[in-house]
């Protein structure tokens, strides 16, 4: 829970939110640098849709067996340490990624990679939500624009890479170094102290207690409908965003025959549309809460991915990844914050739930995909977008409308 407080943040709490805006800028552009080069990568390796599906699985295979190690990593070295230190490492994965001999070191490439990347993700959040709690206010939304306009970023670099001719192994060294060295200048103006501090109640101004032990259970089974819903509402927005990030750029080249270049554009306009959404998001959220946004943007991305893949086009397609990456805008950062919010957790438990949960549309998607693409195509599997919307409609009900 946050405490409202009513001053100006201090200049060393500023200092630290653009350190935590640096950290998830450079986390987004440092994988999008890598996302263009998918399909140089898989015609080089000479593997199939199915085969190179289960390969970018690795990403999210290894998010998820080390992310729940986040919250152990960051109790003992601090948030702002294992965020800069997962970016280093998520580097050299991602390098070693792009100069791949083999499927298999490709894979064990990105697995490192997903890894590395679960630690920055759970402690630059965790680290952001020490800075909003500073600011007595929500800005938790605005580093998630950050990170969209980092991917967006770094898909524009690999974009531009490719057109110039730029080998793998230099862009990609120079991505790592740069972003690297980025994030280690932001870490001087990260918050020092503890990651834990106990935090008055506006009730009774002492720490929040225990709930009472008759009605925990059946708290404690609504809270879990509740954090379920939550996982798949945060779920849904990662299918789509890897849909994005694994399979845009070869629908829109293989597919639709759209030039290297030109292909990397979708996944450009599914972020930079997703930013765009994050910026307004927290606006309309006043307005008109949060379950109504979920909805109408669950509706775009359903409608929106769907006309583009009943009539194929390469703008068509490219504003269609844009409807999906606006529609699911707000879902992941809204899931995380409602969990963080749930009775009966312990601070920031519903936090590193869901942010480990719902990397298993990471994980599944991907060789799902593949293998529906390879036995009848890519665009029937990209029907998993508009299907992620559905989800979405039928789970939003948890979430919280508009306050009276």
């Amino acid at each position: 829970m946050t405490v409202d407080v009513l001053r100006r943040p201090a200049l060393a709490d500023r200092r630290a939110r653009l350190a935590v805006a640096v950290l998830f800028f450079t986390n987004g552009a440092l994988f999008a640098n890598l996302l263009p080069r998918y399909p140089q990568i898989k015609a080089d390796l000479g593997i199939g849709n199915a085969a190179y599906g289960l390969a970018v699985a690795a990403f999210p295979a290894g998010a998820i067996t080390a992310g729940l190690a986040a919250g152990i990593l960051v109790r003992r070295f601090g948030s702002a340490r294992v965020a800069v230190g997962g970016t280093l490492l998520t580097g050299v994965g991602i390098l070693a990624a792009g100069l791949a001999d083999s499927v298999v070191v490709f894979a064990g490439a990105l697995f490192l990679a997903g890894a590395m990347d679960a630690f920055t993700d759970v402690a630059q959040n965790a680290h952001g939500l020490r800075v909003q709690r500073r600011y007595g206010r929500s800005i938790i939304n605005s580093f998630h624009a950050i990170w969209s306009i980092g991917a967006v970023t770094g898909g524009s670099m690999a974009a531009a890479a490719i057109a110039l001719g730029v080998a793998r192994g230099p862009h990609l060294l120079f991505s790592a170094v740069v972003f690297s060295v980025a994030a280690c200048v932001a870490l001087r103006y990260c918050l020092p102290g503890p990651e834990t501090e106990a935090e008055p109640t506006a009730e009774t101004g002492a720490e929040d207690s225990a709930p009472s032990p008759i009605r925990a259970p059946a708290a404690g089974l609504r809270t879990g409908w509740v954090l379920a819903a939550l996982v798949l509402i945060a779920t849904a927005g990662t299918l789509v965003e890897d849909a994005g990030m694994s399979w845009a750029t070869l629908y829109l080249s293989d597919s639709l025959h759209a030039t290297a270049a030109l292909a990397a554009s979708g996944y450009v306009a599914l972020v930079g549309a997703q930013f765009v959404g994050r910026i307004v998001g927290d606006r309309l959220v006043d307005r008109f809460g949060q379950r109504a946004v979920a909805r109408s943007g669950a509706l775009i991305a359903a409608v929106g991915m769907g006309l583009a893949l009943a009539v194929p086009t390469v703008p068509g397609t490219v504003l269609g990844f844009a409807a999906a990456g606006f529609g699911v805008a707000t879902l992941v950062p809204a899931a995380m914050h409602e969990a963080d919010e749930l009775p009966g957790l312990k601070p920031g438990s519903g936090l590193t739930l869901v942010s480990w949960l719902m990397r298993l549309g990471f994980l599944l998607s991907p060789p799902v995909v593949g293998l529906v693409a390879d036995a009848t195509s890519l665009r029937v599997g990209l029907l998993v977008v508009p299907l992620a919307g559905l989800l979405v409609l039928l789970c939003a009900g948890v979430l919280r409308p508009r306050r009276s």
